[in-house]
């Protein structure tokens, strides 16, 4: 009977399992190390994320992306971007040095019981733990457009299915989507001699702008102190205050979910977009049918009108949405139990766990409890100590079946001594 089971292996998962091991818990992962970042995205790709805000977390803060880079001979240097395989490259480090040994197979159902949870590996094995920590990352929550939903892969894709784009290349690619993965995605596709055009919703698209500098006049730094998210106070509280974020109205935490640091490009990949795709802002999807060579979309304006075109393909660079009901690998029957805020997704406390004691969940389906941040790595550092905090309470709370309590939220056998005759 493990203390806690993390099931996912990326940057919250990883973070996670370092504390809990730090902790003294008896702690398995599962999950293919950093696997998002290694299959699901082009090469090319750089961090969107400041080096400095990007670290996975180790209680100690030895294993930061600065001192992995120093390692390699790269530069980490603020307003320079990472490239993504860096990135994946500094999580596999992280995991063989900071982490338990990660068991590399997948989870394929969690179920609860009367002592707790029972994990169900690919190939069938089951294993049984107080406590689980779900940070499945965004992959079960991919979110396409209505308009685009069941039409064959080979002409719908969503942007996280991409580990290489060369096969568009010659191709005339639409990109649906107004955020980084969008814009990066063009600018790639473009840069293969891919005739690629970007369509969004907004009437025109967002660009961050460069930041300021690190070391700047003491007044500047006041006025718009930097952050995990971005210079300016409002960014400042999102990244450095979760805990805050959380017991803001619930009204008020939906709001700022559905609106903040709303799809927009890195100033960084501007100008190879603009200079080299066809953008049309200001428009939706509002049908898509299969056609000789590709599809036909057809368009509305904002300004009410309708046009049509075809493409070969479309990639949608449309999100994910953190849906309770998305989280497949839990049973059916727990699944149902747990309670869902307005957006859908699952209700956290503040220890990041569920209405289901025992269950925590870390990443993107928090981020409607502990807002912006937890859309992004910078988020993995408060969420780790914080699971690994209320896991421990969790655990005096309940001990395992047979057990005491005992000082620091372990527990010994409750068997009774030998008599001595």
């Amino acid at each position: 009977m493990y203390d806690l089971l993390v099931v996912g292996a990326g940057p919250y998962g990883l973070s996670i399992a370092s504390h809990a091991a730090a902790a003294g818990l008896n702690v398995r992962v599962f999950g293919r190390p950093m696997a998002c970042w290694r299959d699901n995205m082009p090469g090319g790709m750089f961090l969107k994320s400041e080096p400095w805000a990007s670290n996975l977390s180790d209680p100690a803060g030895r294993w930061k992306l600065e001192a992995y880079c120093a390692e390699q001979g790269l530069p980490a240097r603020h307003a320079h971007p990472i490239p993504v395989e860096a990135f994946a490259s500094y999580g596999l480090w992280f995991a063989r040095n900071a982490v338990p040994e990660v068991d590399e197979r997948m989870v394929s159902r969690v179920s609860s019981g009367a002592d707790g949870f029972t994990a169900v590996t690919e190939d069938g094995q089951a294993l049984q733990a107080r406590t689980v920590a779900l940070a499945v990352g965004v992959m079960p929550f991919i979110e396409v457009p209505q308009a685009l939903r069941g039409l064959h892969p080979t002409l719908v894709t969503h942007s996280s299915h991409h580990s290489d784009l060369g096969h568009f290349q010659g191709k005339d690619v639409t990109v649906i989507g107004g955020g980084q993965a969008a814009l990066e995605t063009a600018a790639l596709l473009a840069e293969q001699g891919t005739r690629v055009r970007v369509l969004a919703r907004a009437e025109r698209l967002c660009w961050n702008d460069v930041p300021p500098a690190w070391e700047r006049p003491w007044w500047q730094s006041l006025r718009s102190p930097h952050s995990g998210l971005g210079p300016g106070w409002r960014n400042w509280f999102y990244s450095e205050r979760p805990g805050l974020y959380r017991r803001l109205p619930e009204a008020t935490r939906s709001r700022i979910a559905a609106t903040a640091l709303g799809p927009a490009g890195a100033w960084w990949v501007r100008d190879r977009v603009e200079r080299a795709v066809d953008l049309l802002p200001g428009h939706e999807v509002t049908a898509a049918a299969a056609v000789p060579g590709g599809l036909r979309l057809e368009l509305a304006g904002r300004d009410g009108s309708r046009r049509s075109l075809e493409t070969e393909h479309v990639i949608a660079a449309t999100g994910f949405k953190a849906h309770r009901d998305r989280i497949g690998l839990l049973s059916a029957e727990l699944r149902g139990r747990l309670t869902a805020l307005p957006d859908g997704s699952p209700a956290l406390g503040h220890g990041f766990e569920s209405s289901q004691p025992g269950l925590f969940m870390a990443g993107l389906v928090s981020a409607s409890g502990f807002g912006p941040a937890m859309r992004f790595v910078h988020g993995a550092t408060f969420t780790a100590s914080t699971l690994v905090q209320g896991v421990r309470r969790r655990l005096r709370a309940t001990p395992a079946r047979g057990t005491v309590p005992v000082p620091g939220g372990g527990s010994r056998s409750a068997a009774p001594s030998p008599v001595r005759g």
